[in-house]
């Protein structure tokens, strides 16, 4: 599965305002066209994705490079880890991973598979941590990944905490793409299900982000109460039931995801 980040442009929205600098946000383009999936770009691979000149991508790699996020192989571009410093001050300002990390691990250890958490941001899910035990996907998940929220357990759990404008608004932006004959889009259907989830506070997905994958999702509530991440147990249709996923793993899963609230509201 492949998405391309909807990076740069040759120029900015007509709604940008006034003082919106392009170059800048070409620079932050060029950053988001590596991926998982593309974790080494050619010239011409950041050009295409970052939607900008190949004579511009030239010049903000190499500005780049000379910082130190960007190293040169031959004719391929890559990150460095250095660009882990470009979101260090929201992920320690946000205080939710750290807090959240000795958790994941015990419930993973607890129920054998992978445990990730994710925030919302626009239309998407990011990914802020995660305990694997064993590749489920197609795609590698690391820190920083992003899937639909409509298509993913943890999507819809945070989604049913928006108001109904924010929902709406979410909902308009999403591309509701069919992933696998499974995807739910309709978005009639999709309301409902949101809203079915607004009322037990947990979802379970099927198949809809991956064929063959199943995750459970649950709420993870900040020191004001509201719903500031979602933590999720994700699982191989060959090992794990749904009916397993929802009557052993999901109260694990609020059993942790309790824990993890108790000790936010010590911090």
């Amino acid at each position: 599965m492949t998405r391309v980040p909807a990076a740069g442009a040759e120029a900015p929205a007509t709604d940008a305002p006034a003082d919106f600098v392009q170059s800048l946000a070409r620079g932050l383009a060029v950053i988001r066209a590596f991926d998982a999936e593309h974790p080494a770009l050619s010239l011409s691979g950041v050009a295409r994705r970052a939607g900008i000149p190949a004579a511009a991508a030239r010049r903000f790699l190499r500005t780049l490079e000379s910082l130190g996020y960007v190293r040169a192989d031959g004719r391929e571009f890559a990150l460095t880890p250095r660009v882990l410093e470009l979101g260090y001050g929201y992920l320690s300002a946000l205080s939710l991973p750290e807090a959240m990390q000795p958790h994941l691990e015990r419930l993973s250890a607890e129920v054998g598979e992978s445990v990730s958490a994710a925030v919302l941001d626009g239309a998407d899910v990011v990914y802020i941590a995660r305990v694997p035990t064993r590749r489920i996907m197609s795609v590698s998940i690391t820190l920083g990944t992003r899937f639909p929220a409509t298509a993913t357990s943890m999507g819809r759990v945070l989604l049913a905490a928006r108001p109904d404008a924010e929902l709406d608004a979410v909902l308009a932006a999403s591309e509701l793409a069919p992933l696998t004959p499974q995807t739910l889009v309709d978005p009639a259907r999709l309301r409902r299900r949101i809203a079915e989830v607004r009322e037990r506070g947990w979802e379970l997905i099927d198949g809809e982000l991956e064929a063959g994958l199943r995750s459970v999702a649950v709420p993870v509530r900040g020191r004001d109460g509201r719903v500031a991440a979602a933590l999720n147990v994700s699982t191989s249709a060959t090992r794990e039931t749904r009916d397993g996923l929802r009557d052993r793993i999901l109260p694990l899963a609020q059993g942790a995801a309790a824990a993890i609230e108790t000790d936010l509201r010590l911090l």
